[in-house]
């Protein structure tokens, strides 16, 4: 028996938790109008679709891309790289620095060390957690860009 895929939620209902000026900065002027976006044409374009075939990753790769993000996906997940970008922490300091349990923090941790974002090392007694490399700060500093751009 086949699993069924769930099926995607609409892209209203999401827009639908941002605040209003970002759902405003987001849409797209027909869309706003109710103008459709469709283009309206049934003509393949082959020379834009080899030139795209050609360049796109492969699945295996679009899929891992797909994992990450939806690590990123967490709030709380996303506020722990942003403090390990700016120095190395244990769970002790992370979990007083976002008013969390360290059982909570340890949780998180371990879904960030599963998708490569982060790595510890130990002093004595002590586990430290630092960014895996600097692929992670320009992912964090890139979104946030994006996000803070008018």
């Amino acid at each position: 028996m086949s699993a069924k895929r769930p099926a995607a939620a609409p892209r209203a209902m999401s827009e639908a938790v941002l605040p209003t000026a970002r759902r405003d900065r987001t849409a797209t002027p027909g869309a706003q109008s109710g103008e459709s976006t469709d283009c309206g044409c049934v003509e393949i374009h082959p020379a834009s679709l080899a030139a795209v075939r050609a360049a796109m990753p492969e699945d295996a790769d679009l899929f891992y891309l797909a994992e990450l993000f939806r690590v990123l996906g967490d709030h709380t997940r996303v506020r722990i790289l942003k403090a390990l970008t700016l120095a190395e922490l244990c769970v002790c300091d992370l979990a007083e620095l976002l008013g969390m349990t360290h059982s909570a923090v340890s949780h998180q941790l371990r879904a960030l060390r599963a998708a490569r974002l982060v790595r510890f090392r130990r002093e004595g007694k002590n586990v430290f957690y630092a960014i895996d490399d600097a692929h992670v700060d320009a992912l964090l500093r890139q979104g946030l860009d994006h996000v803070g751009h008018d």
